[in-house]
């Protein structure tokens, strides 16, 4: 873990796979869609609309999925529609694995045999002849469950042979499992909740792996990584919201950390990506982690 936070705190971009820039502040596309998985469906245009704007704000990496969607509105149809032709520097991860059940809730697991259709309806939805990143998606919202991952990641290994997917990452996975990917292709980011496993980002950092927590903010099913009552007293000291002293206190942790605070308002679009220009202190940080 790098000793100056301040200097971790501005570098602004990281190379990922180590070839493709993208800004550490980016959009996660779970909610242009939907509130939660389980609906309603959002204002498509509204999506369009925050999709647009991240772009103008300095955005170039939207982390997305094809399973984010509900009813007729699907995020990957509204990045199409928003930002096609697709800007040069524009980097678009996705992530397969998780099947929705009935209810829209993602609560199945795709078998290694059905993962080459999820990828190849992302490139369609997306109208992109190459993903820049595909993560495999593993267990549930409990945290990594332990399985083997071979057989899985082994076929996106092989759709990246044939040029359907310039990198690959995990997500929801522990030590083991990133092990057991690396041993079969190159990983170029870990996806995983918050920054709890700090053996993993170690590791992730040491290897110049990106570790892109999902929920970066709690993600509205339980508590977020912070204490409230920390985290409020440090935004109120700097005149902050809560939202964006979380953002910056993740980008604080590491310089390998990537940040994909997601919303389907413009309205807390433009507070989230605010936080790229906060600078937190020692004491500040002291503060929020106790």
């Amino acid at each position: 873990m790098p000793a100056d936070t301040m200097s971790v705190m501005t570098i602004k971009t990281f190379s990922l796979g180590g070839e493709l820039t993208i800004n550490r502040l980016g959009f996660g596309a779970m909610r242009l869609a939907m509130g939660t998985f389980a609906g309603p469906a959002r204002d498509p245009e509204t999506g369009i609309a925050v999709l647009r704007r991240a772009v103008e704000l300095g955005v170039n990496h939207i982390d997305t999925a094809g399973f984010y969607g509900r009813d007729a509105v699907w995020a990957n149809e509204l990045i199409h529609t928003a930002l096609t032709p697709y800007r040069d520097d524009l980097v678009i991860a996705t992530k397969v694995g998780p099947l929705p059940g009935p209810n829209g809730v993602p609560s199945g697991q795709a078998t290694a045999d059905q993962l080459r259709g999820l990828v190849e309806a992302d490139l369609r939805c997306l109208g992109l002849n190459r993903l820049d990143l595909v993560y495999l998606r593993v267990g549930g919202m409990t945290g990594p469950g332990g399985e083997s991952i071979a057989e899985r990641f082994a076929v996106l290994a092989e759709l990246r042979a044939e040029g359907l997917i310039k990198h690959l990452g995990v997500s929801n996975v522990d030590g083991a499992q990133l092990a057991e990917a690396r041993a079969i292709a190159p990983v170029a980011a870990v996806q995983n909740r918050h920054t709890g496993d700090m053996g993993l980002l170690a590791e992730s950092e040491e290897a110049g792996i990106a570790y892109v927590p999902y929920f970066p903010l709690g993600g509205g099913v339980g508590s977020g990584p912070l204490d409230a009552e920390r985290l409020g007293k440090v935004a109120a000291r700097l005149g902050a919201t809560t939202a964006q002293v979380a953002i910056a206190s993740l980008l604080a942790t590491s310089p390998t950390v990537l940040a994909i605070p997601g919303t389907g308002s413009l309205e807390h679009l433009e507070e989230n990506l605010a936080a790229n220009d906060l600078s937190l202190s020692d004491e500040d940080l002291s503060d929020l982690r106790g």
